[in-house]
């Protein structure tokens, strides 16, 4: 039998669901569905098909501590392989790649993300089980949903001959069509692009080695210097810069003669946009979803989700209202995908807004915005005992506490101005009011 790797890539920001995602805490690791996040259904999903080994989660230095922190929650076994930069997804498929291929170099990567909704979980079990077959056989298969719709936000795919049992191989991929193309699409038996693969890993570096040489190269090359622990694999930064950043989908597999596809019929989606949520919520009969402290009175096909402020609506119909503790952002549903501009304008004015939080949370220290002008934006920075992080520019008190600033003590009432960003970290527990000037 087959053995199957699990391989999650959890990386990205998730930049059209702010403001509830931001590059601190982006979408995966939300829980925008239910009671776990997506990359949490993920590993749940795949628990069966990897067995008892390990599934692969690669991602960046960053996001290692909410990797572990969710895999520990629902008791998942991962090994995580830590990108040192990002350079798109063929380098950091490769490098799992890579891993795979020295645990077992006829095991089979079942490639997936960690952002992804699907419905049916044994249907897509099922499908893998199918995928990983046709990989076995030296194929490169992708899993092709069946549309629900002319949907203009996915790629497609044209399947054409049959490769094997329940496999066909991919006539063509194309690009996010407009609506009239996409009704063809689906008129003519064309498949949503999930995103979604399965490969032996000795398949896909070779196809690597034909199409994108120094992809393959720069893998083998951080692998082989990689700082290695139990369950971490820190890949070495000198080797992985040596690959070229291209996507896996530019990089093989619109050039390779081995693509086929695996016809789908679980419910998914990528959660691209608030208006996918919104069609992957439990609704009520006038089609609302309703998240956190919400009602909704005399109101028809609206998302309505909060984590902060209570939100009532009266009156309106098939709008998106997304609370935060810090953001608001209400827009007609199918204005959805223009949210990224909005967030695009926020970085343009260098409003936090776009990057984080309002209270970050990590290593002991907790970062809460207090309030923000075009001048400054002023912040509190609360640290545990013995906690450390690195300052900001900015005008700093301490409020209580001690604290030491690049081998400077700082006690209670203490100001000082930082000139670039600083290393702090506290003795007993303090607490410091900074003020970033713009």
């Amino acid at each position: 039998m087959t053995a199957i790797f699990p391989v999650i890539l959890c990386g990205g920001a998730g930049t059209r669901l702010w403001p509830a995602s931001r590059p601190d805490r982006p979408k995966q690791f939300l829980k925008l569905l239910g009671a776990h996040s997506s990359f949490q259904e993920t590993l749940l999903r795949v628990r069966d098909l990897a067995q008892d080994r390990d599934v692969i989660v690669v991602t960046g230095a960053g996001m290692v501590e909410m990797v572990r922190d969710q895999a520990r929650e629902i008791g998942a076994a991962i090994t995580v392989l830590v990108e040192p930069q990002a350079r798109n997804s063929a380098p950091a498929v490769a490098a799992a790649a890579v891993l795979v291929e020295r645990l077992d170099p006829s095991g089979v990567m079942l490639m997936l993300a960690a952002d992804h909704h699907v419905g049916e979980p044994e249907a897509f079990r099922e499908a893998a089980r199918v995928a990983a077959a046709a990989a076995g056989q030296g194929l490169i298969v992708t899993f092709g949903v069946r549309p629900t719709g002319p949907a203009t936000g996915f790629g497609y795919i044209r399947p054409g001959e049959p490769a094997d049992q329940g496999v066909f191989r991919v006539a063509a991929f194309v690009e996010k069509p407009d609506l009239e193309t996409a009704r063809r699409y689906v008129a003519e038996g064309y498949l949503w692009n999930s995103g979604n693969f399965a490969f032996q890993a000795a398949t896909l570096l070779g196809e690597l080695r034909r199409f994108e040489p120094t992809v393959a190269e720069g893998a083998r090359a951080a692998f082989a210097d990689a700082v290695v622990e139990p369950g971490l694999v820190r890949l070495d930064a000198t080797g992985f810069a040596r690959a070229a950043s291209i996507s896996i989908d530019y990089a093989v597999m619109e050039r390779t003669d081995k693509a086929a596809v695996v016809p789908a019929a679980f419910d998914w989606s990528d959660l691209g946009a608030w208006d996918a949520i919104w069609g992957a919520s439990p609704q009520d009969g006038a089609g609302n979803a309703a998240q956190g402290d919400v009602t909704l009175v005399d109101t028809t096909g609206v998302l309505a989700r909060s984590t902060g402020p209570f939100v009532g609506a009266i009156g309106v119909s098939d709008l998106m209202i997304v609370a935060e503790p810090d953001a608001v952002l209400v827009c007609r549903r199918d204005d959805a995908q223009a949210v990224k501009a909005l967030v695009d304008g926020l970085k343009a004015k260098g409003r936090d807004l776009a990057e984080r939080h309002s209270t970050v949370s990590g290593g002991g220290v907790e970062r809460r915005s207090v309030t923000y002008t075009d001048q400054a934006g002023v912040e509190l920075w609360r640290f545990e005992a013995g906690a450390a992080a690195t300052l900001p520019a900015a005008s700093v008190q301490v409020l209580s506490g001690e604290v030491t600033l690049d081998g400077r003590a700082a006690t209670a009432g203490d100001r000082l101005e930082l000139v670039s960003p600083t290393a702090a970290a506290a003795g007993p527990a303090s607490v410091l009011l900074v003020t970033i000037w713009r």
